[in-house]
């Protein structure tokens, strides 16, 4: 899975929210990934800031924030890794609500090796 050292947890998710928004066919606007993450619009740009110096991000001044195909390769592994952990979690039983939020902190910490035997786990069980 796709991983850049620089990245903080932080911008994972501001990638990650950004990828969502536009996988829901909308525009990612700057208010909208604000209110996703329950942030501050300044706190949003600068994020985009920091995503675009990563070549992760485009955003045009009151315009829509888009990815770039890094970007995109970078969100969707995020994505898979958070889907994956989700999925192992309500395996064990844990809710779908408490899955999706331990997912959420999880996904940024765990080594790919723990994230590979946890997908082999999940598709044998």
């Amino acid at each position: 899975m796709t991983r850049l050292q620089n990245m903080t947890q932080s911008l994972e998710d501001y990638l990650e929210t950004v990828y969502l928004i536009i996988l829901d066919g909308r525009v990612a606007q700057v208010r909208d990934i604000a209110h996703a993450l329950g942030v501050k619009m300044p706190s949003v740009v600068k994020a985009i800031r920091e995503l675009m110096r990563l070549e992760l991000a485009v955003h045009e001044p009151y315009g829509g924030v888009d990815l770039t195909a890094k970007g995109r390769r970078v969100a969707k592994s995020i994505l898979g890794r958070h889907t994956l952990l989700r999925e192992f979690l309500v395996k064990l039983g844990v809710g779908e609500k408490m899955a999706n939020r331990d997912a959420c902190l999880m996904e940024h910490i765990v080594s790919a090796e723990t994230l590979e035997r946890i997908r082999i786990f999940t598709e044998k069980h």
